[in-house]
């Protein structure tokens, strides 16, 4: 006898429909799982055996196989463990599915017959509602993060199979899941109140936050670059919940999810340190999985001494940077990740750290100064938004007598007030931010007069810039009339707007 019964799968960070297809058969006693499974389905098995015996169910004395279909697709995790349980127990009439025609199972078991979470729930349960599921069941500490997927399934939590068994027999129904809702919390992290001095380098933070652009910070050491960027989550913009959707899905699939918060209500900010490889910046790897930069998605990518990291780490950015996403091949498939991150980079003017510095500190010579600098490419640098020097403070700034800093709270408020701006301007189906903007959307928004066409024209062949800087500038400068609540740009934004550009001892 043969019982099909729905699950769902994950290829990169989408999910897919897999339908478990069990049956029972004359011979001499088996269980096979076909479809390609990796170890841990196959290793389900055991877990599934050990689970109907222990929840009061006899395990048929016969030949078992399961077959996961789509076939051609590599299966892998312990997902399935569920819907393979349930499959053999309704194939061998010890319980029924009559009336879960359109209902899909996930869930790994424990030897005992209990469902402990698995990684993916929130992409799984928006494939099961796109497939037309009326019913999704899961592990109990799975389902506040299911109920993300929005009216239309309900879910079914699960806590053991005898649970479920009572469940499907109508014995002892569960109800389902509540939607969950998020409780509102203030940012209780770092503050820009407490950062003193550093007037332009906040603006350019600010002026980054409100229109999603890249960052360049370059300073002698102590001069508060790793410590302006750390308090760059306290002004990022409100995301959306289409926003908060995709991030969650990124970290379900990467196991970062919980019962207690199954939502990144948040803009991620992700550090990684400069050792990293080029395969856990991008993804991909034995197992394809997302990278840092897809962890970072609709956030901070924030790379700390960026001349210390590997060429090939920093050369695999460029594409991302370029098309919001990565797209990975490799022998076991090919997947696109969504990579769509703010990108804020710190740095040393020279190996030492002091070249410019007033002190007259640095030891550098001319050569190993190019040198270093050369490790951030043209392409690379060609593709920041935001340059800006981060100078030393003077004793007074430090000791507090040039009064209190402006408080994040208050820079936030403008920069929501210049993504609110934005968001009128493109609509639900246009870019999310001005740093988003392609052609079409430049020649619309970033008009400009005649003395900003005059003063752009001087600046073209004086800074060097090429046709992908020239758009920058105007990303920028039309980020820069939002916070000043300008309809059109003026002369006075773009003359901001040029002086972010990279200064030219990085143009080597």
């Amino acid at each position: 006898m043969v019982r099909n019964v729905m699950s769902l799968g994950l290829q990169g960070v989408a999910g897919y429909p897999v339908t478990a297809e069990c049956a029972l058969s004359g011979g001499l006693p088996a269980f096979d799982v076909v479809g390609l499974p990796d170890a841990a389905v196959k290793e389900a098995r055991e877990r599934v055996r050990s689970a109907i015996k222990c929840s009061g169910f006899d395990f048929p004395v016969s030949r078992i196989t399961v077959n996961l279909a789509p076939a051609d697709r590599k299966k892998a995790g312990t997902v399935y463990d569920l819907p393979i349980l349930v499959g053999i127990l309704a194939a061998g009439g010890q319980i029924s599915l009559k009336k879960e025609q359109r209902s899909a199972f996930i869930g790994e078991l424990s030897l005992d017959g209990r469902l402990r979470p698995v990684s993916g729930v929130l992409p799984m349960a928006l494939a099961a509602l796109r497939e037309g599921m009326e019913r999704l069941y899961v592990p109990a500490d799975n389902a506040p993060e299911a109920t993300l997927a929005g009216e239309g399934l309900e879910v079914i939590p699960v806590s053991t199979v005898e649970e479920l068994a009572a469940h499907l027999s109508g014995a002892r129904p569960i109800d389902p899941a509540p939607a969950w809702t998020p409780e509102s919390a203030g940012y209780n992290g770092p503050d820009f109140s407490e950062v003193k001095g550093q007037e332009q380098a906040k603006r350019a933070l600010e002026v980054a936050a409100a229109g999603g652009h890249h960052v360049l910070m370059t300073g002698s050491p102590g001069a508060g670059k790793s410590m302006m960027a750390k308090r760059l989550p306290s002004i990022l913009p409100d995301m959306t919940r289409e926003e908060a959707l995709a991030c969650t899905e990124i970290y379900s699939v990467m196991g970062m999810t919980s019962r207690e918060e199954p939502m990144v209500l948040r803009r991620p900010f992700r550090s990684p340190h400069h050792t990293i490889s080029a395969v856990a910046m991008v993804g991909g790897g034995a197992t394809l999985r997302p990278g840092e930069i897809s962890l970072a998605h609709n956030g901070v990518l924030f790379l700390d001494e960026l001349p210390e990291f590997h060429a090939d780490v920093l050369e695999v950015l460029r594409q991302p940077l370029e098309d919001g996403q990565a797209n990975l091949t490799r022998v076991s498939g090919a997947v696109s990740y969504p990579s769509r991150f703010m990108l804020v980079c710190a740095m040393n003017p020279c190996k030492c750290g002091w070249y410019g510095h007033p002190s007259g500190r640095c030891t550098c010579t001319e050569q190993s100064i190019r040198r270093y600098l050369s490790r951030l490419s043209g392409p690379m640098l060609d593709r920041i938004d935001i340059c800006v020097d981060v100078p030393s403070l003077e004793y007074d700034e430090l000791s507090g007598e040039s009064g209190p800093a402006e408080p994040s709270s208050a820079i936030r408020a403008r920069v929501n007030a210049a993504r609110a701006i934005q968001r009128r301007r493109f609509g639900p189906d246009g870019p999310a931010c001005n740093a988003q903007m392609g052609p079409k959307e430049l020649k619309a928004y970033c008009v400009l007069d005649g003395e900003c066409q005059q003063l752009i024209r001087g600046a073209y062949d004086r800074l060097g810039l090429t046709a992908r800087s020239y758009d920058r500038i105007l990303r920028v400068v039309r980020t820069i009339a939002d916070l000043d609540g300008a309809e059109n740009i003026e002369v006075q934004h773009l003359a901001e707007a040029l002086q972010y550009r990279p200064p030219e001892h990085l143009r080597v």
